[in-house]
C-alpha cells in the first residue's frame, strides 16, 4: 500500500469516470483531485511543506509524485500592508510550521478535519461543461483573516484549474487574498510574456545575488493581454532542455528540473482596474545558498486585486515542447 509524507499508508486516489477522486474505501485516502492525464490538485501530507495547495502535471512527463508549482494562501487586511502566509505561519491547531487545510463538504462548518480523509469533490454540469469542485478550508490566520479556497476543474480544460478564495464571517475584512503560485525557481520561470513584450527576470534585478527575495516588480492591467473581458499573464522557462542544466555542488537533488519545459499563466475575466501582476525573484534556491543555475529567476507569480467574495483565477500550464 502507498504510503503519505510521514510514512503512514493510505488509499491512492483512483480514476472515477472522467475524474481523478479520493478513494471510497476506508481509512486513510489520498487527498488528490483533478484529472487522471491532466492538472491534479493535492494537499499535505502529500510530499511537501504544509500550509500549500500542491499542482501536479503529469502531462509534462513528470513521475507521479512530482508537482510542477505550489499554491500559497495569503490574505491581506484592511488597511494593512503585510500578508499572512499560510505557509510561513506557525499552526496554533498543533504547533507545526504551516498552517492546516483540509477538503470540506461544508465550507460553512470551520471544525478541522484529518486531510487524510478527504471529500470526493463535487460534480457537476455547468453550461453544457461537467467540472469538478473541491472546497478546502485553511485555518485562521493570525492577522485575523479567516478564508477558504474553492477548486474547480473543467472537463473540457485538463491542463488548469480555477481557484477562489472566500472570506468567512468571523473573518476580519480583507483589502485582498493573493493565491501565489510560489515555486518558480524549480521550473527556473525567467520570461514574462506582456501585452506589450516581453519582460526578464534578469534585466529586472540584474545585480541582485543576495540569499533572500529581490523586490517584486508589478505590472498594471494595461500590461496584460486582453481578450474579451479577460486580462492573462505568462511566465516561461528560458531554456529549452531545463532538465539538462547543471547545479551547483551540494544543490538538493529536489531542484533538479524533471519533465518538458511548460507556460505558466494565470487568467482574470473582468478584471479590476488596480488589478496588477506581480512576481519577485531569486538567485539562490529557497532555503539554501546554492545559485540557480542560469542566474536570478521568478519565484512567486501572482494576479493581486481588492478582495471580491469568491473571485477566480485561474492557472493553466501549456506545455512549450509537444507532448508525444
Amino acid at each position: 500500500m502507498p504510503h503519505d509524507s510521514e510514512g503512514r499508508e493510505w488509499a491512492e486516489a483512483v480514476t472515477d469516470g472522467r475524474w481523478l477522486r479520493p478513494a471510497l474505501v476506508g481509512g486513510p485516502r489520498e487527498p488528490r483531485w483533478g484529472h487522471p492525464e491532466g492538472m491534479q490538485l493535492g494537499l499535505h501530507p502529500l510530499s511537501g511543506p504544509r500550509g500549500l495547495l500542491r499542482l501536479y502535471t503529469p502531462y509534462l512527463g513528470q513521475p507521479r509524485d512530482r508537482l510542477l508549482n505550489f499554491i500559497a494562501v495569503e490574505p491581506i487586511p484592511a488597511g494593512a500592508a503585510e500578508r499572512g502566509y499560510s505557509e510561513l505561519e506557525r499552526s496554533r491547531l498543533d504547533d507545526v510550521p504551516g498552517l492546516r487545510m483540509w477538503s470540506t463538504g461544508d465550507p460553512g462548518d470551520a471544525a478541522p478535519r484529518d486531510p487524510r480523509d478527504p471529500v470526493r469533490g463535487t460534480v457537476a454540469d455547468v453550461d453544457g461543461v461537467e467540472t469538478l469542485t473541491v472546497d478546502v478550508a485553511v485555518e485562521p490566520f493570525a492577522n485575523g483573516a479567516d478564508v477558504w479556497v474553492r477548486a474547480v476543474f473543467r472537463a473540457d480544460r485538463p491542463h488548469e484549474i480555477s481557484v477562489a478564495a472566500y472570506r468567512r464571517e468571523s473573518s476580519a475584512e480583507l483589502e485582498s487574498c493573493v493565491l501565489s503560485a510560489t515555486m518558480g525557481n524549480w521550473a527556473r520561470l525567467r520570461t514574462l510574456r506582456l501585452a506589450d513584450g516581453e519582460a526578464h527576470a534578469g534585466d529586472l534585478w540584474p545585480h541582485y545575488t543576495d540569499v533572500h527575495f529581490a523586490e517584486h516588480a508589478r505590472f498594471g492591467v494595461d500590461r496584460l493581454v486582453g481578450d474579451r473581458g479577460m486580462v492573462s499573464v505568462s511566465a516561461a522557462p528560458d531554456e529549452t532542455e531545463p532538465h539538462l542544466a547543471v547545479h551547483a555542488p551540494g544543490t538538493a537533488e529536489h531542484w533538479s528540473y524533471v519533465g518538458r519545459p511548460a507556460l505558466q499563466t494565470w487568467r482574470a475575466d473582468h478584471p479590476d482596474p488596480a488589478l496588477v501582476a506581480q512576481v519577485n525573484g531569486r538567485y539562490t534556491y529557497w532555503m539554501s545558498e546554492a545559485p540557480i543555475p542560469g542566474g536570478i529567476a521568478f519565484e512567486n507569480f501572482e494576479l493581486v486585486e481588492p478582495f471580491r467574495q469568491g473571485r477566480a483565477f485561474t492557472f493553466s500550464v501549456e506545455p512549450l515542447v509537444p507532448v508525444p
